[in-house]
């Protein structure tokens, strides 16, 4: 069974019991497929995947309003990742389940995709909403980038590798302003590979001192962190559409306000165990 956790709540009452439901409709995928094949399973799961569309539909629009209610900055990244999820979902109703192999495939891979895909876009970023400042607000910022004493959290390792990892944020900021379609793909290719990079190196360090100090957090801190590197391994600058450089620089807002609000919201819980 998949549990729908503490941490995955966004404080947002309608939000939160809709995400509830789709981890029901997930863990009826699960027991559907965890079960011995005696009979024909293609009405359940044509079933399951009728009302996963559907649902689907309903809590999407519920959210993007809300999101557009509050000029949530994230709403354009947000309206792209539903936009994948309902396509998936279609791909799945499309597929083969005549046979009972082939339901047994299918489930299976339906179960690994929406766990993967729920726990990742709940925490690294349905999380994130209404806790950012309207974008027109937290850009007006002389330096959106730069790392101030609000960001600290007494933990001296964290605290130095937060700022520099605002330090390589920021530089791949002032490259996007400056952008050049002639050769700014590969300069800006190669900082992006320096956050993941970095970015790794640091969530290791900080859940290494997490463990530590046996942190009672520590599983959350985990989930949220491999949600932020899955987003960073997905970015495909092959797939940038007409305009390059607004892209990339929603691509940047949205690293730098994870970040600052994973900071605020979740890393300045972590005690220092001096």
């Amino acid at each position: 069974m998949f549990e729908f956790t503490e941490d995955c709540l966004t404080g947002i009452e309608q939000i939160d019991e809709e995400h509830r439901y789709l981890f029901e409709l997930l863990n009826r995928a699960h027991e559907l497929a965890a079960v011995e094949y005696h009979s024909d399973y293609y009405q359940q799961i044509k079933d399951i995947l009728a009302e996963l569309d559907r649902y689907a539909e309903e809590h999407f629009a519920h959210e993007e309003a809300y999101m557009t209610q509050i000029r949530d900055p994230e709403l354009i990244l947000q309206r792209t990742q539903h936009a994948f999820f309902r396509e998936k979902i279609l791909d799945f109703d499309f597929a083969d389940i005549d046979g009972a192999e082939e339901q047994k495939r299918v489930l299976l891979e339906l179960v690994a995709f929406l766990a993967r895909w729920l726990y990742h876009h709940i925490l690294s970023s349905d999380i994130m909403i209404g806790k950012l400042p309207p974008l027109e607000e937290w850009m007006i910022r002389e330096n959106p980038c730069e790392f101030t004493e609000e960001y600290l959290t007494g933990v001296e390792l964290i605290d130095r590798e937060h700022e520099t990892l605002f330090g390589i944020v920021d530089r791949a900021n002032h490259l996007i302003k400056s952008f050049d379609a002639s050769s700014g793909y590969d300069r800006i290719a190669q900082i992006l590979d320096e956050l993941k990079n970095y970015t790794k190196e640091h969530f290791g360090d900080e859940e290494e001192y997490m463990e530590s100090i046996h942190y009672e957090g520590l599983e959350a801190q985990k989930r949220a962190h491999a949600a932020f590197i899955d987003k960073l391994e997905n970015i495909d600058l092959n797939a940038v559409d007409d305009d390059p450089q607004k892209y990339l620089q929603e691509l940047i807002e949205f690293l730098l306000g994870w970040l600052i609000n994973h900071i605020l919201y979740t890393d300045k819980k972590i005690p220092n165990g001096k």
